[in-house]
């Protein structure tokens, strides 16, 4: 028999903060009266059962990982050299080998090791986990990116998958510190034995049993979040902000009343993006930065789950040197 494999803290990674950010959409707006007049759906069918209204895309997965990143890099004041090394989440690599992220490092003008990430939907939170990790072994400044081009590995002639999926990107730079803790607690897992209800083959398209991903997202979600939770030893009254995994407003809903955490303290770009897998989390987080939300001193919940079956939840202090 098959385990699922969780990993978590007893104790959380020291050292480290976020001092950068950026995002980046593909260019093209597909509305859902575009997808109307294509297949047998409408704004309303698509609006109440996804909370999406449009999503973008375009582009590479490339492009926009350098788009986002390079935004990164200006709000943290850093330039290309001083990055240590650059994780890229990503389900949708522009080239099967060499790794995406071979050709971000050279567009960038990086000068240092770079390795793609593929979590699925959770791969952002993986790598910002993995990011914390490497600055705890010594490296001084991580470049974590999430970017995605689901419309490449979209049906756009299945109803069930079409409407769901955009093209985007997400990226945060994180720097070691004497004096802050940002990342309180954390919880990876995955089980691997739910492959078949949400995957892809090599060259093919995004094959997903809905009711099923529906059920086990909200679960996996709820009990990742709770793991954070406990070890980060806080509760649901101190989250100021949950950051979910953007894939279906009625998965979100669902998981904050599990959760007992009241909705309107989840942040949400759905309605604009559709899901952009690895690069949700990070869209919607700095959505909440720049329009104010996200304060000194909040502690934000970032939860995803995705194909594998895997799930992932981190605590974040938004400290004093974030904004």
């Amino acid at each position: 028999m098959v385990k699922d494999f969780k990993m978590s803290n007893s104790n959380p990674l020291s050292g480290g903060r976020v001092t950068g950010w950026g995002t980046a959409l593909g260019k093209n707006v597909v509305t859902n009266h575009d997808l109307a007049s294509k297949m047998d759906t409408s704004d309303e069918w698509i609006l109440e059962r996804t909370g999406i209204s449009e999503r973008r895309i375009g582009g590479t997965t490339a492009d926009l990982a350098v788009e986002a990143a390079q935004k990164a890099l200006k709000v943290s004041g850093c330039s290309a050299t001083d990055i240590d090394l650059l994780i890229l989440a990503t389900t949708t690599p522009d080239d099967q080998i060499p790794a995406t992220s071979a050709m971000v490092q050279h567009l960038l003008g990086l000068k240092c090791g770079a390795m793609d990430l593929n979590a699925a939907c959770s791969g952002f939170v993986y790598s910002l986990v993995s990011g914390f990790g490497m600055l705890a072994l010594g490296h001084k400044r991580i470049l974590v990116v999430g970017s995605e081009m689901l419309s490449r590995v979209t049906d756009w002639e299945d109803r069930s998958t079409a409407i769901l999926f955009g093209d985007g990107a997400g990226a945060f730079v994180l720097e070691s510190s004497d004096t802050q803790n940002a990342l309180l607690g954390w919880e990876l897992s995955c089980d691997g034995s739910l492959r078949d209800i949400l995957h892809a083959e090599i060259g093919g398209t995004v094959v997903m049993a809905g009711q099923e991903v529906f059920r086990k997202a909200v679960i996996a979600m709820t009990e990742s979040a709770r793991a954070s939770m406990e070890r980060a030893e806080v509760t649901p009254d101190d989250i100021a902000y949950v950051i979910p995994h953007q894939a279906n407003i009625r998965i979100i809903e669902s998981a904050m009343k599990r959760l007992d955490i009241p909705f309107d303290r989840a942040v949400s770009v759905l309605h604009k993006t559709g899901n952009t897998s690895s690069a949700s989390i990070p869209l919607a987080l700095v959505d909440a930065v720049q329009d104010g939300r996200i304060q000194e001193g909040d502690n934000l919940l970032l939860v995803g789950f995705g194909a594998g079956m895997t799930s992932a939840s981190a605590i974040l202090n938004w400290g004093k040197n974030n904004d």
